[in-house]
């Protein structure tokens, strides 16, 4: 999906991921990341978000929390994490960014409840009272007062098939005093997700009922005498929308694509941010007319329509057309060993060990991929960094 705009907008990055895997320094099975490119763009996102006003806490998980991205990204001016899970808190605390936002998407597990509440977190979400309960109890043994948001819906709000969950939004007063009555706990705010959705008809960013939803909580809770309400609004973040967000109302942004020039709007709009990331693997053999290609980070995002996928096949570092192959890649119930290269077309039929550069819209945490961020792209210099796993750990390769 965003290799065209790779080959117009950063071909340096496919040249030189192509360079250094062929140099033995990055693994196939590889997200490479541009640390130029992600610092300019964060620097971006922060500029704006300042300019608005906006709290930015970076979500790192498409990049596998990768240290060296999570630098990046500091330098460009966000300094705090969103994180998914306990691993995502874990991995953004190792690499020194701050824990501004921790319980949302995925609520944090009883026995975790302490861990969380020793990364001092800014905000904390939670979708009920039991689990505001286990929250306030572990910060108030560690002589915390923590900052809650309360995740909320009303009836026609949208949520992911298995991202559901929150209060009732008609209730949050009573939400909010209810939390505030708890030993080690304030309430300071409300969220939602998506804010924001890709409209893959229009082809344009749009808020969605949960934004209203929480426009009216907020109103609400102001009514009721509350002041500085957080607004936390995430979803499908950049440059180009969040003045929607800060016209709604909201205080916090939580970019994650926006970092990587991977939001879908980025797919087919030329937007300030660039596209940072390409995945490496390596032909390893034949069967029939299929070169195959190593997998293990072979995602495709599901925001997207079905779509022809295709990669650069080069054994010299190459960003040009001539060099593009037709892929079939296992479907999403398969596991994906390996990706089957069309060898049928083009003057140069792919070899054993040849590079293949795709450009997805990762996840790379939901993968086994490696991730490498590489620095001196745009001089044609670059230096790769650490291998690490998708859990943001130092890889063990090479041995």
């Amino acid at each position: 999906m965003f290799l065209d705009v790779l080959q117009r907008r950063n071909p340096g990055l496919i040249e030189n991921a192509i360079a250094l895997h062929q140099a033995g320094r990055i693994p196939a099975n590889t997200y490479v990341i541009d640390l130029d490119a992600v610092e300019a763009n964060a620097r971006v996102i922060s500029t704006e978000a300042d300019r608005l006003g906006l709290k930015t806490f970076a979500m790192t998980k498409q990049m596998g929390r990768n240290k060296d991205f999570c630098s990046a990204v500091m330098r460009g001016g966000i300094t705090s994490s969103v994180n998914v899970d306990m691993e995502c808190a874990r991995a953004t605390h190792r690499a020194g960014m701050a824990i501004g936002h921790i319980g949302h998407l995925v609520q944090i597990p009883r026995a975790e409840a302490r861990a969380a509440a020793s990364l001092s977190p800014t905000f904390w979400t939670v979708f009920n009272h039991d689990k505001a309960h286990e929250a306030a109890k572990a910060a108030a043994e560690l002589g915390r007062v923590q900052s809650f948001l309360a995740r909320i819906q009303a009836k026609g709000d949208r949520f992911y098939r298995g991202h559901e969950g929150g209060f009732d939004a008609a209730a949050i007063d009573a939400v909010a005093d209810r939390i505030d009555a708890m030993d080690g706990a304030r309430f300071s705010g409300i969220t939602t997700f998506p804010a924001l959705l890709f409209d893959t008809d229009e082809g344009k960013v749009a808020p969605t009922q949960n934004l209203t939803t929480l426009e009216k909580a907020a109103e609400a809770l102001t009514r009721s005498g509350r002041q500085q309400i957080e607004i936390n609004a995430p979803g499908t973040s950049s440059s180009a929308v969040i003045g929607k967000l800060a016209e709604a109302g909201a205080t916090q942004i939580e970019p994650g694509h926006g970092l990587t020039g991977t939001t879908p709007l980025h797919a087919v709009e030329d937007l300030e941010e660039r596209p940072a990331v390409v995945y490496v693997s390596e032909v390893s053999h034949f069967h029939g007319t299929d070169a195959f290609c190593f997998g293990g980070g072979l995602y495709i995002d599901p925001v997207f329509p079905d779509y022809a996928v295709k990669a650069i096949v080069a054994r010299e570092p190459t960003a040009a057309a001539d060099a593009l192959r037709t892929v079939e890649i296992p479907p999403p119930a398969a596991i994906d060993y390996y990706g089957m290269i069309d060898t049928t077309t083009g003057d140069r039929k792919p070899a054993v060990g040849d590079t293949v550069i795709f450009g997805f819209r990762p996840q790379a945490f939901v993968t086994r991929a490696y991730t490498c961020g590489v620095s001196g792209v745009a001089e044609g210099s670059p230096s790769a960094g650490a291998i690490y796993d998708a859990f943001g750990r130092a890889a063990d390769w090479p041995l």
